[in-house]
């Protein structure tokens, strides 16, 4: 099934589960009544800071509005992961394994191209992030805090706060990312 339709199909359930009309989803997330129609009806293809939103909006993880129905044993193949962009298209995220019911936490490959920045809004409350940088050297400012990781480093950090990913190097930037949802 197409990322699209998996996403419209859970919002939509999300939305009515929680008895909010779009317009009431749309004072929540920040994001258009018209652009949450068109992503309910499949026409749309939200960016990660938008998915933010209206996770955000809903208390639900990320991933939940990419959930589909999974088995016990889980393989993913490179080339099926979800890769999903910024709107710039020089930060990209793979999601490797989403949230469920059942698992909350989410595991993504991230890239950054060479020098550019990507800001993320603040996740949900109590939201943790972990990283693990796979190459290249990351400037990480989330909160008061400013960090600098290399290849073999790894970061845990409250991500309920908005923080900015930066890539100063001539080369590009992986990292895998795990958001983790405390209950």
């Amino acid at each position: 099934m197409e990322l699209g339709t998996i996403i419209a199909i859970n919002l939509k359930n999300l939305r009515t589960e929680r008895n909010l009309t779009l317009g009431q989803l749309s004072k929540i997330s920040g994001i258009s009544k018209a652009m949450l129609s068109d992503i309910e009806k499949g026409n749309g293809n939200p960016t990660i800071n938008t998915i933010w939103k209206i996770a955000n909006g809903l208390n639900v993880p990320y991933t939940r509005l990419m959930e589909d129905i999974e088995n016990e044993t889980t393989l993913v193949r490179k080339e099926e992961a979800v890769m999903q962009a910024d709107e710039s298209g020089h930060y990209r995220l793979h999601c490797y394994f989403p949230s469920t019911p059942t698992r909350n936490f989410e595991l993504f490959y991230a890239e950054l191209d060479a020098h550019t920045v990507h800001d993320s809004i603040g996740h949900s409350e109590k939201a943790q992030e972990y990283l693990y940088v796979l190459s290249g050297e990351l400037d990480l400012t989330a909160g008061a805090g400013s960090f600098v990781l290399y290849a073999g480093d790894s970061l845990a950090f409250d991500s309920s706060v908005p923080h900015t990913y930066l890539n100063n190097n001539d080369s590009l930037l992986t990292f895998i990312v795990i958001n983790y949802y405390k209950n």
